[in-house]
């Protein structure tokens, strides 16, 4: 089987397109072509996929990208058997001749617009109706794929959810150390970016650092560098997912703190699994499928969400930081549970076969899709 992959929004090694995704596709040996934002983030494509490079999409002005996706797709989709993409952007830009055609939902596109306050005053009243438009319509037109059994509620369609699970190592990994915590991911003000900083400054005098692992919305930017240069914390920037989880090992705790808003409050944290893989213990506010698992499984703590302030989640967590330090034998045995559950519920491979196979039988479709003519209005 022949798979173009396309994103214009994600890193291009991006954990669940990248390292799963696509990694899971060549195992089984298929090929890969891949339209992705390589130059723009200064990424080598691996020898094993045919790259496609286009310019990445950011801020409000994405017309450029969109067309130079519309002709890089139509380029990888030339002899493809199926179009998989994972931005609601390239909805817009989808050719008009190509194969069956997935799009895999893995973002609240909305929700995420409305809890980082990214919707400019003109825009703020069209585009979630834009949204929901082609939402509508990729239900009807394309296959799709669901990243949270959540989704549903958005999508009824009865579509296949393929979550976000992670590669777990079978052996157990080095204990939790207990100079240094962790966070893996996207940073925001939606995702405790200002939590964050603070718990930092707080924890200064205790000789414990922060590690922040990922890359940063632009308004919250300007605060890491500025506490990175106080020496608070350090702050790596985007890393392969691969590199980032050995880069976690051996931390005190794995760090989850988002605020309770509607694009975060049905999903689990992928972070939350992956500091479980690497035996780490969990620190999170509570979302309900973080804390359901987290209690659950008995492999960390749970913290207030943010109030007035940051203040309460701060102190909640300062408190769990440091009992975790003081108890060697209690955050290793928390590190070896989560583990534990991790390896028995949530190791990629198992559900790397299922992705495979789906896409397989949706490529076996005899028809070809033809997309809208352009120019043509978006159905309300």
């Amino acid at each position: 089987m022949r798979v173009c992959v396309g994103t214009i929004v994600h890193h291009p090694e991006d954990a669940r397109i990248a390292h799963r995704q696509i990694r899971a596709l060549l195992d089984a040996g298929h090929q890969v072509t891949y339209v992705a934002p390589f130059t723009h983030c200064n990424v080598t494509p691996p020898p094993e996929i045919q790259a496609i490079d286009v310019p990445r999409a950011v801020g409000m002005r994405r017309a450029k990208a969109l067309r130079a996706a519309r002709a890089a797709l139509s380029r990888g989709c030339l002899d493809a058997d199926l179009l998989l993409v994972h931005d609601i952007e390239l909805l817009l830009a989808l050719p008009r001749r190509r194969p069956v055609t997935v799009w895999d939902v893995h973002e609240d596109t909305r929700g995420l617009l409305e809890a980082e306050a990214r919707l400019p005053g003109p825009l703020s009243p069209v585009l979630p109706r834009l949204i929901d438009a082609l939402e509508r319509r990729a239900e009807r037109r394309l296959h799709l794929m669901l990243a949270e059994e959540s989704f549903r509620d958005r999508f009824p369609g009865g579509h296949p959810v393929v979550p976000d699970h992670t590669y777990v190592p079978s052996a157990p990994p080095p204990p939790p150390g207990d100079d240094r915590l962790v966070h893996i991911g996207r940073l925001s003000r939606a995702r405790g970016a200002a939590e964050l900083i603070e718990l930092a400054r707080r924890l200064r005098p205790y000789r414990i650092r922060l590690d922040l692992i990922g890359p940063a919305d632009p308004g919250v930017r300007p605060l890491l560098r500025d506490a990175q240069r106080e020496g608070l914390l350090d702050w790596f920037g985007h890393v392969p997912n691969t590199h980032a989880l050995r880069m976690a090992e051996g931390a005190l705790a794995g760090l989850s703190l988002p605020h309770d808003v509607p694009a975060f409050r049905n999903t689990t944290p992928t972070k939350v699994v992956e500091y479980m893989a690497r035996g780490l213990p969990v620190i999170t506010t509570p979302l309900p499928g973080a804390a359901s698992l987290v209690l659950g499984t008995g492999c960390g703590t749970v913290v207030p969400f943010p109030a007035e302030g940051a203040e309460s989640t701060v102190d909640a967590t300062v408190r769990a930081v440091l009992a975790l330090r003081d108890d060697p034998e209690g955050r290793a045995a928390m590190g070896a549970r989560g583990h534990a559950e991790a390896r028995r519920r949530f190791h990629w491979p198992v559900r790397a076969a299922e992705f495979v196979a789906q896409l397989e039988r949706w490529a076996q479709a005899p028809d070809r899709v033809t997309a809208r003519p352009r120019g043509r209005a978006l159905p309300a």
